[in-house]
């Protein structure tokens, strides 16, 4: 259970204070006055990363569960100057730019004069952005956000490299006169789905937050990241083409992620840059998903984990060495590669050194996994092919599979005849 550690402020002396309003005051500045700690926090990881990554962020959650306070505590935690702006009540031409008329329009043209917020950011040479509220935005001002998201420009002005744009929005149900998002704005943006956590809301109450930090990128490791991103991204779409570009059926989904080539661009950036960091894979998991959709983010991520898997030629030269992995998913992968590297090349010392591998696998996994391997591994035996002593270490564990198969089975033809 989480307990609330409040800070223990040092309070004025009460002749200090001219009226009641100062009282009040202090005690607001009181309860404003609040710390941060370093603490575990995937989808906090996941918006710094993306603001590290220099694209669009735009946050989905229910009113009221704290979207605006981790944007200011985002741009304290980073030292940028936040700008908010709420796009619902601001006119279309607030994005695209008034039109402004010069001494000589003929020959100089009609310039496009930006809002006051814009020529701040442009003066303070960075900030963070904040557009909230955008799902309550008609059409008209979503069309006129596309090219201030995108092209970072508004009017004639473009916004420095060093401002980064968040935006928050309520679902459609719980949006107040709530629109859906256009795809073209929707299809710039890295979706992340807000959410409380208990835990961090009762710190918080008691003065202390979670801290941000932008993830520490290791500069050893940049061509391996730019690498690994490109051979991902561009190895899926070669075997699955039609997820290069997917506009969703459904009015609902467009607003979302969804896959286009634009935000296989943002995705493969997020892996270059959660690779540089080593940020963990449900942090990748929620950028990947946000970016893509669900469906090609997780085949992403399946593909992701299959070229982290140990070579099974490296495997079969010193099975007693070998570091097999924990998730029993990547772990069938492993040993089915092995059995398909032997049967590809079958020879004597490499059918051994399979089963030396399998019997690895058995002493540091579930039993089950080398079921299929090892069957499938009986049968590539040639005729003058001693049988080693591993597989006596093995056959247990397929006997008792087996005879499970066959319980199985009766069991299912019973249930037949009773129907």
């Amino acid at each position: 259970m989480t307990s609330c550690t409040p800070c223990a402020p040092v309070s004025p002396s009460l002749g200090s204070f001219a009226s009641q309003l100062d009282v009040a005051d202090a005690l607001l500045a009181l309860l404003r006055d609040t710390t941060t700690e370093p603490r575990p926090d995937t989808q906090l990881e996941a918006l710094t990363l993306a603001v590290a990554a220099d694209l669009p962020v735009l946050l989905w959650g229910e009113p009221g569960i704290g979207k605006t306070a981790a944007l200011t505590q985002l741009a304290a935690a980073l030292d940028l100057p936040l700008t908010t702006v709420i796009a619902s009540v601001h006119e279309p031409s607030d994005f695209s730019g008034l039109p402004v008329v010069g001494d000589d329009p003929a020959e100089q043209g009609v310039p496009m004069a930006p809002p006051d917020w814009a020529v701040r950011l442009v003066r303070a040479g960075r900030g963070l952005l904040f557009l909230d509220e955008l799902s309550t935005a008609p059409p008209a001002v979503q069309a006129a956000l596309l090219r201030l998201v995108l092209e970072r420009r508004i009017g004639a002005l473009r916004l420095p490299p060093e401002v980064r744009i968040v935006a928050a929005a309520n679902p459609r149900s719980s949006a107040a006169d709530g629109w859906e998002l256009g795809p073209p704005l929707a299809n710039r943006f890295v979706h992340l789905q807000w959410t409380h956590d208990h835990e961090v809301v009762v710190r918080g109450l008691g003065g202390t937050w979670p801290r941000a930090t932008l993830p520490r990128l290791a500069p050893e490791r940049l061509p391996e990241a730019v690498d690994r991103a490109r051979r991902a991204v561009c190895g899926l779409l070669t075997a699955r083409p039609r997820l290069v570009h997917q506009l969703p059926s459904s009015e609902s989904r467009r607003g979302g992620a969804w896959p286009s080539p634009r935000s296989w661009e943002m995705t493969l950036r997020l892996i270059a840059f959660a690779t540089a960091s080593q940020v963990s894979r449900d942090v990748l998991s929620l950028l990947v998903r946000g970016t893509v959709g669900d469906g090609p983010g997780l085949e992403l991520l399946a593909s992701l984990d299959r070229m982290d898997l140990p070579d099974p030629e490296e495997l079969l030269a010193d099975p007693a060495g070998a570091v097999l992995p924990e998730r029993g998913d990547l772990r069938q992968a492993v040993l089915d590669g092995v059995v398909a590297a032997v049967r590809a090349r079958p020879e004597k010392p490499r059918w051994d050194a399979a089963w030396a591998l399998l019997v690895r696998a058995l002493e540091t996994g579930a039993p089950d996994l080398v079921v299929v391997p090892a069957t499938t591994l009986a049968s590539l035996r040639r005729g003058e092919w001693d049988v080693p002593a591993e597989i006596e270490q093995l056959a247990g564990v397929v006997t008792l599979s087996r005879r499970a198969d066959e319980a199985a089975g009766r069991a299912a033809a019973a249930t037949k005849v009773r129907r």
